[in-house]
């Protein structure tokens, strides 16, 4: 189907769109972070941590709950609330479609306490002016949240599409950890340039996100004739051009890096012009 046509019949037809995303989680889970952090005493915040993930954890496993199908209580929230047709198709592992969304409304719960952490870890950051000091308690901080991850990892597994409370420590426990080796080579060893590529990235993560997601809409989506049938851009650069040389599964991570470089052509463009655009 041509472009347009597509265009027209999305613009058209609300029925079957998905209503919560990635975008809408970060909206959601910092405006609730934000309200936490402005009305909750900052020695109760990580009593509130705590009840979120062990609650997250009480509710799932009473429920059986643990995967990705119609039965999970995630799920059957969001059909309730949203309904099947405005919620993210997951393929299962016996091949079924299901309405089941990972960026659903009752597994942003334990995303707050994921922001809660974040921000716990900023204040390690910010309180401390001695940076030996400072990288001991993010590198403790860390260490506890990667050990209690792992730990919970045995009763409540880690799984990023129903955002377990395993999932959230580990994750925390590991960006903590990297944070503080980062602090440690870039300012206090002064080692810079070979972070440029990423600071790219870093100045403008949520456009170049949404740019991304356009760029890949578009290629997946304008197609051309060739050989008397439609093909897309992406399916004609992969299976024409790539695929052929380099095989299905090199060709495939030449093709990712490919457009991670186009993405960061446009961020260095605005990161050497000096153009932050928040969203």
């Amino acid at each position: 189907m041509p472009l347009g046509e597509k265009i027209l019949q999305a613009a058209t037809q609300f029925e079957n769109i998905r209503i919560l995303g990635v975008l809408q989680r970060l909206a959601l889970v910092s405006f609730f972070g934000t309200l936490i952090i402005l009305l909750v005493p900052q020695k109760h915040i990580p009593w509130l941590i705590g009840f979120i993930l062990l609650f997250y954890w009480i509710l799932l496993g009473c429920t059986h709950s643990y995967e990705a199908s119609v039965d999970n209580i995630i799920a059957i929230v969001d059909r309730a609330i949203l309904g099947a047709s405005h919620m993210y198709k997951e393929t299962v592992a016996d091949g079924s479609v299901i309405a089941f969304d990972p960026e659903g409304i009752l597994s942003t719960l334990p995303c707050i306490a994921h922001v809660l952490l974040g921000v716990w870890a900023g204040k390690l950051i910010t309180e401390t002016t001695n940076h030996e000091e400072k990288l001991q308690k993010l590198f403790i901080f860390g260490t506890i949240l990667l050990f209690s991850g792992f730990l919970l990892d045995y009763g409540f597994p880690i799984n990023k599409k129903i955002w377990s409370s395993s999932f959230v420590l580990v994750t925390c426990g590991f960006a903590s950890l990297l944070l503080a080796l980062l602090i440690w080579i870039i300012d206090i060893r002064q080692k810079k340039k070979w972070c440029i590529f990423f600071e790219s990235f870093g100045i403008n993560p949520l456009f170049i996100y949404v740019v991304a997601g356009i760029l890949s809409i578009l290629l997946g989506n304008i197609s051309f004739i060739y050989n008397g049938e439609w093909i897309t851009i992406k399916n004609f650069v992969y299976t024409v051009w790539l695929a052929p040389v380099f095989g299905n599964y090199l060709g495939s991570l030449i093709y990712a890096l490919c457009f991670v470089f186009i993405n960061w052509i446009i961020g260095h463009i605005l990161y050497k012009k000096r153009i932050y655009i928040k969203l």
